[in-house]
């Protein structure tokens, strides 16, 4: 009587099993989980990907800053002062060189300039002495001025004379200087040069030339212009020879 008065109850359950016994169907929500378990799986595979990337990233910049190829900072610091070092010498070899070379330089402009006193000295002494050299009597041959302190000027006259070979030729040397002082002319005996009212001229005696060398003193205020020689000799005439002051110093008054 319980069978027959359930029937609804036992087709309901056979309804549940599958024909000829199989499993049952899945439930409606067993595909949406699978989905989402592959997209994790795929989101790890990217992250560990960058990760990798990151990884490989780092491990270049340290190798090129001196953390791998086998040498460490201490070592690339040591290459890099010797480095240095290196530099400096040279710089310092080059400077060197670069001042010996001005040295040489001046050396050899110096001599140039002593090779060709002596070139002068040579032909001077074969106008006057050689053969072939032209017959002359006493001659204020050259003068020269250079300035002193307060005032004062050195002067070195060269005199000359072949006429009479091997007779010396003596007497004494004075100066006289002409120029302007307060808008006026003016001329300084060589008592006025030496300050001195009995200054006795300057003493010379030689065969072939002589530099008669000594001091004068100018007054200030006095522009020089022209510079007189005297040689008064022992026997004969005295020869006079007038030197412009620019020619004689190489400046146009004595303090330029």
């Amino acid at each position: 009587m319980s069978d027959s008065q359930h029937p609804d109850s036992v087709a309901g359950e056979e309804a549940t099993e599958a024909p000829g016994g199989g499993a049952a169907a899945p439930e409606a929500g067993a595909a949406p989980r699978d989905g989402q378990e592959l997209h994790v799986n795929w989101l790890y595979g990217l992250l560990a990907l960058v990760l990798l990337s990151l990884a490989f990233g780092a491990w270049g910049l340290w190798t090129v800053l001196g953390g791998g190829g086998g040498e460490d900072p201490a070592s690339l610091r040591q290459q890099v002062e010797a480095l240095e070092q290196q530099v400096t010498t040279l710089a310092r070899s080059d400077q060197i060189s670069r001042e010996a070379n001005r040295e040489l330089q001046g050396a050899l402009a110096e001599r140039e300039e002593q090779v060709a006193a002596l070139r002068e000295e040579v032909a001077f002494y074969e106008r006057f002495v050689g053969s072939t050299a032209q017959r002359q009597g006493l001659t204020v041959h050259e003068l020269q001025m250079r300035p002193g302190e307060g005032g004062v000027w050195h002067f070195s006259a060269t005199l000359t004379q072949n006429l009479e070979r091997g007779q010396p030729s003596e007497g004494g040397l004075t100066l006289a200087i002409g120029g302007s002082r307060n808008g006026r002319y003016e001329e300084l005996a060589w008592s006025d040069l030496r300050q001195r009212e009995d200054a006795a001229p300057l003493d010379y005696s030689f065969k072939y030339f002589q530099q008669v060398q000594g001091d004068i003193m100018l007054p200030a205020g006095f522009t020089p212009v022209r510079v007189t020689v005297r040689a008064a000799p022992a026997r004969g005439s005295a020869v006079e020879q007038s030197f412009p002051w620019a020619d004689a110093t190489g400046r146009s008054s004595p303090g330029a």
